[in-house]
């Protein structure tokens, strides 16, 4: 495969962070961790919060296996892009523009565009709607305050990569103590929490339920994540020897792991609160944002609850929407090489978000949100697969990759995992576009 020379991704911060040359394992352990992080938010984003809620509202524990099963994936493909941003110096999207004609590109591009403008829309939903719980903000202009976060990102942007990695895992922290605080006052059966992360066939033969958890696992896996990593995971200097590749692709690689543990944590604590909070209460058809965080501390009482629920929602918000603006610099330029100003980009995305949004409550009112966030889901999961299939396709391709191609195994894995999420997008958008006409 030809590989036309042309900057490299995000330039402004490439190969910006320096790695230590020393052996101290811990000193290149905290260089190399950020990434994981920008990405793992996306994995615990506002649009991940409805289903995990009505998962644990309507039954149990039971979909905590589902939740396990889709970080597992998500920890194999995000491994994957570390592989293919180290091995070959190209993010996912440059690599796409290498490998296939200007008309396939510019078609992924745009559906990649569509899928992060409607990934924006879910986390300026979520960052709205928090504002509107914690301090009674209407949705309108919690939807245009919201927006405003471009100023911080352009801010941090220029100070440096540590100051957005450092904002960003101060938020994911944030959500976590918040959770870890509600787990505690939910006092969830730890017996039956652990039993929930075992399978069951009962997930596959009541039809509500296999919905839900396809849900889960359509939403987990965000497309703009697998070009967002193979891209910033180059900021680190390494040595350009293939021993200290090797060695990026397994701190990489570890801080993705890690990050993605305290995602499962998260939406593993999401469902179990709403289980222990609403299920066994009685409250089984909790499915909103909104109902959980007006329920939350009348059930536990605790009154602190719901506060806590609605500040991790807006970190969550405001999190997401940050790396959202980065991966949407990164396929623009990697797959058209059309170079935007920042401000320029980010003012683009924020208005392709804001207008759907505005239109939706303005003439359908306030509680047509939740059927938004459905819709910006349902775009996802039609995008999903033409990232996840190029992804799987560069890094068992051994003329690209050389020795860093994947192993037999993780190929054979890999290639499965592919299938497995084109299947169940596929079956979810079914779904879906079936309930909008019954």
């Amino acid at each position: 495969m030809s590989r036309p020379p042309y900057e490299p991704s995000l330039p402004e911060v490439y190969r910006s962070i320096t790695v230590p040359t020393g052996n101290n394992f811990w000193r290149k352990l905290l260089a190399y961790a950020g990434p994981g992080y920008l990405v793992s938010v996306g994995y615990m984003d506002p649009g991940n919060w409805a289903t995990d809620i009505a998962g644990g509202s309507r039954f149990g524990y039971t979909l905590l296996s589902v939740i396990l099963l889709s970080n597992l994936m998500a920890v194999l493909l995000q491994s994957l892009c570390v592989r293919l941003g180290v091995a070959t110096g190209r993010d996912l999207a440059q690599a796409c523009r290498d490998a296939f004609s200007p008309r396939v590109s510019f078609f992924l591009w745009v559906i990649c565009e569509i899928a992060i403008a409607a990934c924006d829309l879910a986390e300026l939903l979520g960052s709205a709607i928090a504002l509107q719980l914690l301090f009674g903000l209407p949705l309108v202009l919690g939807v245009c305050i919201t927006a405003l976060d471009v100023i911080a990102l352009l801010f941090l942007q220029n100070k440096g990569f540590r100051y957005v990695e450092a904002l960003i895992v101060m938020l994911v922290v944030t959500i976590g103590v918040c959770f870890a605080a509600q787990l505690f006052f939910s006092r969830p059966n730890l017996g039956a929490v652990l039993a929930g992360y075992i399978p069951r066939q009962e997930i596959l033969q009541n039809p509500e339920m296999l919905y839900i958890a396809m849900g889960i696992l359509g939403a987990t896996v965000m497309p703009h994540n697998l070009y967002l990593h193979s891209s910033i995971v180059q900021t680190r200097a390494w040595q350009p020897t293939q021993q200290k590749r090797w060695e990026a692709i397994h701190f990489g690689t570890l801080d993705s792991t890690v990050a993605l543990s305290l995602a499962l944590f998260i939406n593993s604590a999401i469902l179990i609160v709403s289980a222990a909070a609403f299920h066994f209460s009685g409250y089984r058809d909790v499915a909103d944002i909104q109902e959980a965080y007006q329920l939350l501390s009348p059930l536990l009482g605790v009154g602190v609850a719901s506060t806590l629920f609605g500040l991790a929602l807006l970190a969550s918000g405001q999190s997401s929407t940050l790396t959202a603006t980065l991966a949407g610099q990164i396929v623009m330029e990697g797959f058209v090489n059309l170079r935007l100003p920042a401000w320029l980009r980010r003012l683009t995305t924020r208005l392709v978000a804001i207008i759907p949004a505005l239109v939706v409550i303005l003439i359908w009112g306030e509680k047509s949100t939740g059927s938004l966030l459905v819709f910006s889901q349902v775009i996802l999961s039609l995008q999903l697969s033409f990232a996840v299939i190029p992804l799987v396709m560069f890094t068992s391709d051994q003329e690209l990759m050389g020795e860093f191609v994947n192993p037999i195994w993780l190929k054979a894995l890999a290639w499965l995992v592919a299938l497995v999420i084109a299947l169940l997008n596929i079956w979810l958008l079914l779904q879906t576009v079936l309930g909008w006409f019954s």
